[in-house]
């Protein structure tokens, strides 16, 4: 048991590594819709920000109190009322907002001192700091409606939570902002965590939420395992937003997601909604390649590049279970580092998730595209697709008219995308003499128009 275990261990910590040691140092600003503390699921959350701000994560957590608000309105016998998908706060709804806070404030500062044995937080400590770093002025009076306590975050204090946060603290902030003169506003969780994002130019914004994600386009019949687009491209998610009305509640699709348009357009890298439901969805999200929801973007997630010498390790990695397999013809590394200019290379975060070569033979207008890879993890996201285009460019700046590829397995895959079979004796003499009879390579050409 103990060796499958050994097994399935390394590989997967191998695997996330990469991402612990891009994230150190990192900024996320996390929102946690009330909801999800209302169902039970704080103290696991707490673990797991407490685990990823060990690997050296910076931490601000904003908490919503939705439910928590309604819950003390109905006590009190008052019904909330909403408008523009934004509370109307009365005296009534303000007090029951401050009580709400306080309570959730003292919940969740009490879940991040349990360091209880045999959890991820056994030994550990925890510093949660609250403060008045949020300066709030009052929506007003919108179409005819007075929000009346309702605010919108007019200032924060980048300074105050930054220096915090460099002190090794995690910076735990309620929906509650304060006016110059000292009147409290409630705010929204959605509206802080994002403003806060933008202050402090966060790496990422992420909201656990009542939704699992985002689907643009209609799923496939078959085959189709993920419901939701794991990847948004920022003008994808604008031109969503443009055709969507404006969101009255939290499961609108724009609900959430006019906040990660904001955040991405401003300057943070990577906003996120994740489902609260799934366990670990954090981890999930930030430690493994595809994650668990939504994630946002102002630009490709994957840098599709010429390779360089510092991508050998990388490119060996990458294809060694294909040559193991049969799939493709072993490479040496000292193979690889004399042409590792002819490779092109598409890189996740520091690590290599495809490549694929280019050899010309000059004097017949044509060239080989050997070693096209895509790493399992991401097959059937275009990765193939991207990195043919970029040889199919590299070879008509060269002056080819033509490219071929030797495949044992995928002639299919090829010819879907305009390689036609021809016969071995067609290839230049010079890779005629390479052609290994024994493994019966399907050869396929395509003309580059």
């Amino acid at each position: 048991m103990s060796t499958v275990f050994n097994f399935t261990f390394v590989p997967w910590f191998r695997s996330v590594a990469p991402y612990i040691h891009l994230h150190r140092g990192k900024t996320f600003v996390v929102g946690i819709a009330g909801e999800a503390i209302a169902a039970g699921k704080l103290q696991f959350l707490a673990q797991d920000l407490a685990l990823i701000q060990s690997m050296g994560v910076k931490i601000v957590l904003v908490h919503g109190f939705r439910p928590q608000v309604n819950e003390q309105l109905k006590a009190k016998g008052h019904i909330p009322k909403y408008s523009h998908g934004i509370r109307i706060t009365d005296e009534v709804a303000l007090d029951c907002a401050q009580e709400a806070a306080g309570q959730l404030r003292y919940e969740i500062e009490a879940a991040f001192s349990q360091g209880l044995p045999n959890t991820p937080m056994a030994g550990s400590t925890v510093r949660v700091i609250s403060g008045n770093f949020l300066t709030a002025r009052p929506v007003g009076v919108v179409d005819g409606v007075d929000f009346q306590h309702s605010g919108q975050v007019r200032k924060v204090d980048a300074v105050g939570i930054a220096q915090t946060l460099n002190s090794g603290a995690l910076v735990l902030l309620s929906p509650f902002g304060f006016s110059p003169t000292g009147e409290a506003f409630n705010l929204s969780m959605e509206e802080v965590a994002t403003s806060v994002a933008l202050a402090l130019q966060a790496d990422k914004l992420i909201f656990l939420t009542e939704v699992s994600g985002i689907r643009v386009k209609p799923a496939e019949p078959e085959g189709e395992d993920n419901p939701i687009d794991t990847e948004l491209p920022l003008a994808a998610a604008e031109q969503l937003l443009a055709n969507l009305p404006p969101p009255q509640q939290p499961s609108d699709i724009a609900f959430y997601l006019q906040h990660c348009v904001k955040a991405c357009k401003g300057g943070v890298e990577r906003s996120h909604i994740l489902p609260f439901a799934v366990d670990g969805a954090l981890l999930l999200e930030i430690y493994v390649h595809d994650g668990i929801g939504t994630m946002v973007i102002d630009e490709k997630l994957e840098e599709l590049r010429e390779a360089g010498a510092d991508d050998v390790g990388g490119i060996l990695q990458l294809i060694e279970p294909f040559e193991k397999d049969g799939t493709l013809v072993k490479r040496d590394r000292t193979e690889i580092e004399r042409d590792i200019g002819q490779y092109t290379v598409i890189e996740h975060d520091g690590v290599i998730f495809g490549c694929a070569a280019l050899y010309p033979y000059p004097e017949n207008k044509t060239g080989e595209m050997a070693a096209l890879t895509v790493s399992p993890q991401v097959q059937t996201q275009g990765d193939g697709e991207r990195l043919l285009k970029r040889v199919e460019q590299r070879a008509k700046a060269s002056g080819l008219d033509s490219i071929f590829v030797l495949t044992t397995r995928t002639m299919h895959w090829f010819i879907k995308r305009g390689f036609v079979q021809t016969d071995p004796a067609w290839l230049p003499e010079a890779r005629k003499r390479k052609y290994n009879v024994d493994r019966k390579s399907h050869v396929l050409v395509k003309k580059l128009s």
